[in-house]
């Protein structure tokens, strides 16, 4: 429909050009009077002539009559049809969300909102983190839009629509989508886009995750699996399940867990980790993670090195104040 108004509007706009051109070059009009005189005949309007028309201009203005009404005619009720069906609210809303995309830095990119999606949202959602939700179903986006999530229609698999959700400027993408095909597609296509993104793929079938893993996916989980150790692990040990529920949801006050990656440029590298975590410091380091080897508890005078990954676990505040100190020159 947007389409179709547009090509209406640009066939008036041409119909009042090439009317005012014969004007002006039949009857020596000047641009406005034939601006004028153009309009005034499409219209019916009629507002009288500004001196008599020789027999070409007469012919001319007969054209414009019956070819120019048509399309003004088509044009208005174009116009009154895609306001009347909505269209029009739509295309404001369209582009307030696609502004309000732009604006964003450091989101995520969440593709599929179905009901894995959905709780993936709700928790980027509580934490505060910047999201869009790419997905092909209207009623799927207006759900999203509904819970006042930044939405975009589009194929997430198709480079366009990641670049107008932001690609560029993403944090990461999580592909949640119901096909492993299209899972493996989207992953591809984030990869090639955005070499350093990190991607979560969702894998449905146990398969499925080698090729996810080699189309690029820096994470690869199956909703299944996942919920299958979910369940066995409350079965077994129930009270460990809990305190980790507690520290990861957004609602807990007091505790967080949250990891940080020593980046290539990190004034930190190479120095102890004595050096950055003092004896005063509440916050606890768990792990470290390097080369996808796990070292809980690491020793004070273990160096750090480029990519390693810190977990750390403790209140709020103590957490966020090293945060802000691995982001700090060291002293």
């Amino acid at each position: 429909m947007f389409r179709r108004l547009t090509l209406s509007i640009v066939m008036l706009f041409a119909v009042i050009a090439i009317g005012a051109g014969g004007y002006h070059w039949l009857e020596k009009y000047g641009w406005f009077d034939a601006l004028y005189a153009t309009v005034t005949t499409i219209t019916t309007v009629g507002g009288g002539e500004i001196r008599p028309y020789h027999v070409a201009g007469k012919v001319w203005t007969m054209l414009v009559v019956a070819v120019g009404f048509l399309v003004f005619t088509d044009a208005i009720l174009t116009l009154v049809g895609f306001v009347i069906e909505g269209h029009l609210g739509t295309a404001f809303s369209e582009r307030r969300v696609r502004q309000r995309i732009d604006r964003m830095r450091d989101h995520f990119i969440l593709c599929g909102f179905g009901r894995i999606g959905r709780e993936i949202a709700a928790e980027f959602a509580a934490e505060g983190i910047p999201f869009v939700v790419v997905d092909l179903s209207e009623q799927t986006l207006a759900a999203a839009d509904a819970a006042g999530y930044a939405v975009l229609r589009g194929n997430a698999a198709d480079i366009e629509t990641l670049k107008a959700a932001g690609v560029e400027r993403a944090r990461g993408l999580v592909t949640a989508v119901d096909s492993d095909a299209d899972n493996v597609y989207v992953t591809l296509t984030a990869r090639v886009l955005r070499p350093d993104l990190f991607i979560v793929a969702r894998a449905n079938d146990t398969d499925a995750e080698p090729k996810l893993r080699l189309a690029g996916a820096n994470r690869v989980g199956s909703p299944y699996v996942i919920g299958g150790r979910r369940l066995a692990s409350l079965a077994t040990r129930p009270t460990a399940v809990d305190f980790v529920d507690t520290i990861l949801s957004a609602s807990n006050p007091q505790l967080l867990l949250e990891d940080f990656t020593i980046a290539a440029d990190s004034p930190w590298v190479g120095r102890p980790l004595s050096a950055l975590i003092l004896p005063t410091d509440e916050a606890l380091l768990l792990v470290l993670r390097r080369s996808d080897a796990m070292r809980f508890r690491p020793a004070p005078e273990t160096a750090l090195e480029v990519g390693d990954e810190l977990v750390f676990a403790g209140p709020f505040a103590a957490v966020h104040a090293m945060q802000e100190r691995l982001g700090s020159v060291p002293q």
